[in-house]
C-alpha cells in the first residue's frame, strides 16, 4: 500500500512539474530565408556570387568547346586513323572530359564556399535580430518555417513582422 502512494505521489509531481514547465515554455516561428533575401544586402551578395560563379561557367564552356570540336574531329576522321593515333585521341577526349569534370565539382565547392563567407554577415545579422525579438517577447524557441513545416501555428507566435521591423525591413 506505502509502494502505490509512492508511486502516485511521484507520478503527480511529475505530472505538476510537466504541466509548469509547458506553461512556462513559449514557441516562435518565422521564415529565416526569405527575412534574408528581404535584406538590403542581399542583391549585393547575390550580384557578387553569380559573378564569382560566372567565371568558372565561362571556363567550363570554353572546355566543353574545345571537347565538341576534337570529338567531332576524331568523328569525322577515326576512320582514317591508324590504332595507335586512334587510341591516342581517345585518350585525350577522357582526359579533357575527366578535367572538365574535376573542374566542375572544384567550381561547385568554390563557389559554395564563396557564398557561405558572403552571406555570413547577413545571417548573423537577422540571427541577432531574432535573438532581440524572441527575448522582448519572452519566446524560449523560434523555429524556421524553411526547415519545418507547421501543421497548426497560431499568427500570433510568427515573429516575421517583428524581426522585420527589429531590422528595418518593410
Amino acid at each position: 500500500m506505502k509502494n502505490i502512494v509512492k508511486v502516485a505521489l511521484v507520478s503527480l509531481s511529475f505530472l505538476l512539474a510537466g504541466s509548469f514547465a509547458k506553461a512556462q515554455t513559449k514557441i516562435g516561428y518565422l521564415n529565416f530565408d526569405v527575412l534574408v533575401g528581404q535584406l538590403p544586402e542581399a542583391k549585393t551578395v547575390k550580384s557578387q556570387i553569380d559573378i564569382y560563379q560566372k567565371q568558372f561557367i565561362d571556363q567550363l564552356t570554353v572546355m566543353n568547346t574545345e571537347l565538341q570540336a576534337k570529338g567531332q574531329d576524331f568523328q569525322k576522321n577515326g576512320a582514317a586513323m591508324t590504332d595507335a593515333v586512334r587510341t591516342a585521341k581517345q585518350t585525350e577526349l577522357q582526359d579533357i572530359n575527366k578535367r572538365m569534370t574535376d573542374y566542375q565539382n572544384n567550381a561547385q565547392q568554390q563557389v559554395e564556399a564563396k557564398s557561405n563567407e558572403l552571406i555570413k554577415p547577413l545571417t548573423d545579422k537577422v540571427k541577432a535580430a531574432v535573438n532581440q525579438v524572441a527575448k522582448e517577447k519572452g519566446y524560449n524557441y523560434v523555429f524556421n518555417t524553411a526547415q519545418v513545416q507547421f501543421i497548426v501555428a497560431p499568427d500570433t507566435d510568427d515573429l516575421t513582422d517583428a524581426v522585420k521591423a527589429k531590422l528595418g525591413l518593410k
